[in-house]
């Protein structure tokens, strides 16, 4: 499982391919290679979200469906649907 840090580390490198794609735009650079970098930086941020995923499934929800509470097991089990059915309507 990846650390904060390790997290914090995949960000501050999408965000510099946004900066590099920014500067591409701003130099007129080929609109398919543009859209090459847009692809890898969507593809980066769903590694990113899996990860994020991954962590949230083996603590928070994990210690949630163990729980005695009922209404906290149905309150992350809901959360998780919405942010599934959101992600959908993108």
């Amino acid at each position: 499982m990846e650390t904060k840090q390790q997290l914090r580390n995949r960000l501050k490198s999408i965000e510099g391919h946004v900066r590099g794609i920014e500067r591409m735009v701003e130099e007129d650079e080929y609109c398919v290679d543009i859209i090459k970098q847009t692809l890898a930086v969507q593809r980066a941020l769903e590694k990113f979200n899996s990860i994020v995923l991954e962590r949230h499934l083996q603590g928070c929800v994990t210690t949630a469906i163990r729980s005695e509470d009922a209404g906290e097991r149905e309150r992350v089990i809901t959360e998780l649907l919405q942010v599934f059915e959101t992600s959908s309507k993108i």
